[in-house]
């Protein structure tokens, strides 16, 4: 079963960097180099009009972390410590270029100190529990969301964070409950529906057609919902449906693969349409000319529809990118009564 990735979790764990105004309203992800440049400049006037403001070296931290100047940010924000050890936010800020630099000790500790100086602080609570679960120490990641729900019973991202958790120690029951809570007090939480979306698929549940349109809803060119979405109907016997999904990816996502190989299996296994399946394969591996399960798979549609020439060629394709291939070796002794090989 697949799960989230941590380095998703990993994304999500690091602090927005860099406040885009007077609103604190923190921006989202690397701004462009003239944004980060400009705010650079101005926290520099700043602090040389107020050298002993622990604020404004913490904000020009965050900067500097997002800049991937890490030796920067670590000087900047050990400068605002030194001028006031009591903000736990600080703290936070340490973790995170820690965090960047590789050092998940020196995160945790970072915001295991957050922690002591204000148990309420939910934004390092959070990360705590996010950077337990990424170095798989369970018992702290529960501990550590179970203080942080006492806090705040509606934190959705604390009821995800042990959602994965508990998937990742295979108990899938109480995982469900953990990711409708998520999504119950954050109808936005696109990780939770996708998440969801898979565990339903698994169980060939129709459920997960409705939290993978949700997560679509809320990113309409989702490559893992569309996809997971199209391989739901292709699992399910809903072949037009997964079909038109995976068109719908391949109109912004051109270099995907699978898509029209999956398309091409449909009609290979399926629909028995071995003309159209061959086509399929044949876009599948402009994408990727590499793609020996799709000699294979156009191979066997040539077969089939007894072009046993063209299907010669494409198992031995298929052998030349993965040498000991067995399908495309049955598909040569095949070939061999039919009186074929040259």
């Amino acid at each position: 079963m697949k799960i989230i990735a941590n380095v998703l979790l990993l994304s999500l764990l690091l602090l927005s960097a860099c406040h885009s105004g007077r609103d604190g309203t923190a921006m989202n992800g690397k701004p462009g180099a003239d944004s980060t440049r400009v705010k650079l400049e101005t926290l520099n006037q700043q602090i040389d009009k107020d050298l002993s403001n622990p604020d404004l070296y913490n904000q020009r931290a965050k900067c500097f972390l997002i800049d991937h100047q890490f030796d920067k940010a670590l000087k900047d924000i050990n400068k605002a410590i030194t001028l006031d050890g009591k903000k736990s936010g600080y703290y936070t800020t340490l973790s995170d270029i820690y965090l960047l630099m590789g050092k998940p000790d020196g995160s945790r500790d970072a915001l295991t100190r957050a922690v002591e100086i204000n148990p309420a602080d939910k934004d390092a609570l959070l990360k705590l529990a996010k950077l337990y679960l990424i170095v798989k120490d369970y018992k702290n990641c529960y501990t550590i969301v179970k203080q942080l729900l006492a806090i705040d019973n509606g934190n959705a991202s604390a009821y995800f964070t042990r959602a994965i958790a508990l998937l990742e120690q295979g108990d899938t029951i109480h995982a469900v409950g953990d990711l409708m809570q998520a999504v119950d007090k954050n109808q936005q939480y696109y990780e939770a529906y996708v998440q969801l979306g898979e565990l339903y698929s698994v169980k060939k549940d129709p459920l997960a057609i409705l939290y993978l349109k949700n997560a679509l809803n809320l990113r309409p060119h989702s490559r893992e919902a569309l996809y997971m979405l199209g391989l739901f109907y292709q699992e399910t016997g809903q072949y037009d449906n997964a079909i038109i999904s995976y068109q719908q990816l391949a109109r912004f996502d051109t270099a995907f693969r699978e898509v029209p190989y999956n398309i091409g299996y449909i009609y290979l296994v399926y629909l028995k349409d071995f003309n159209k399946a061959a086509t399929f394969f044949s876009e599948s591996l402009k994408k990727d000319p590499r793609y020996y399960q799709a000699y294979f798979n156009r191979g066997y549609a040539y077969e089939l529809a007894g072009e046993y020439k063209k299907a010669y060629d494409d198992y031995q394709s298929s052998l030349k990118i993965e040498v000991n291939y067995d399908k495309a070796i049955e598909g040569l002794n095949r070939l061999d009564k039919h009186m074929v090989r040259k």
